[in-house]
């Protein structure tokens, strides 16, 4: 039971504690962690859906617990999972905890095996709920902390990059490098956007594809190399990787997660 409720408290991991929360200055992509502006927060301009591809965030796990994903040994997340559903402003910075609603898990109880599969925790790290920190500034578009989380589900799920990667030959290996510019135009070709991504020693860490109010797909903001702020590429090299995964020697909870797939979620979570 305790790795089932692994969290989605869980997923949009805050390994260290925010003491109060306002607008927050990009550092660098996929942190959410910045220079605070304690004020009024204005609406924002857009949402960023953040992946994450677990093989190379797993490198370098070192403790494994029952809520870590990167600890399941063969049965850890092969495809890019769910980092967070993000709104953001056109400048740069982004709004967070915008009300004093708390995380409550009962209300999304239904969506756990899913969450469990698409958004799983990839440390162990305290966790901060996802929904407190971003979902409560996605008004007026999302209302409620369900309607924040079947949102995220179903975006991810009709945009799957991990499927269209794999369609033009880009799937997951140790030894091939690919071409950024071939992964960034597959992507492109499929849904009319630019996306961003974050590389780490050579391999993809970080893919965020950015969507209208309305769920129309958009392009990311790209920073220049001097700015590297969130939404750069900077971080990536001309030919990077997709690696498989490698257990780090420290996994020792192999648990299964039921598979749900997508047209099953889909049909489950109600259509956009």
């Amino acid at each position: 039971m305790a790795f089932r409720l692994l969290s989605v408290k869980l997923a949009c991991l805050t390994i260290l504690a925010v003491a109060s929360c306002g607008i927050i200055k990009a550092n660098g992509i996929g942190d959410r962690i910045g220079i605070m502006e304690v004020k009024g927060q204005r609406e924002f301009d857009y949402f960023a859906l953040a992946l994450q591809w677990p093989p190379t965030y797993c490198r370098h796990t070192r403790d494994c617990c029952s809520s870590n994903a990167c600890c399941r040994g063969a049965n850890a997340p092969s495809e890019f999972t769910i980092h967070g559903l993000w709104p953001d402003y056109n400048d740069g910075t982004w709004p967070a905890c915008c009300t004093r609603e708390s995380f409550n898990e009962k209300e999304i109880s239904t969506l756990l095996d899913a969450l469990e599969k698409y958004w799983p925790s990839l440390s162990c790290g305290k966790p901060r709920a996802c929904h407190e920190k971003h979902g409560t500034c996605s008004s007026p578009v999302v209302h409620d902390e369900y309607s924040y989380f079947v949102t995220a589900l179903n975006v991810y799920l009709k945009y799957n990059v991990t499927k269209v990667l794999s369609e033009e030959g880009y799937v997951p290996s140790n030894t091939e490098k690919y071409p950024l510019g071939g992964i960034v135009s597959a992507i492109q070709n499929a849904f009319h956007a630019t996306p961003s991504l974050a590389c780490k020693n050579g391999a993809i860490e970080e893919l965020q594809l950015c969507f209208y109010k309305d769920f129309k797909p958009r392009d990311c903001l790209i920073k220049s190399t001097s700015q590297k702020g969130r939404g750069s590429s900077s971080s990536c090299p001309n030919y990077v990787s997709l690696p498989t995964y490698v257990s780090s020697g420290v996994d020792r909870l192999e648990t299964t997660v039921p598979w749900v797939t997508a047209e099953e979620a889909i049909e489950e979570f109600g259509s956009m």
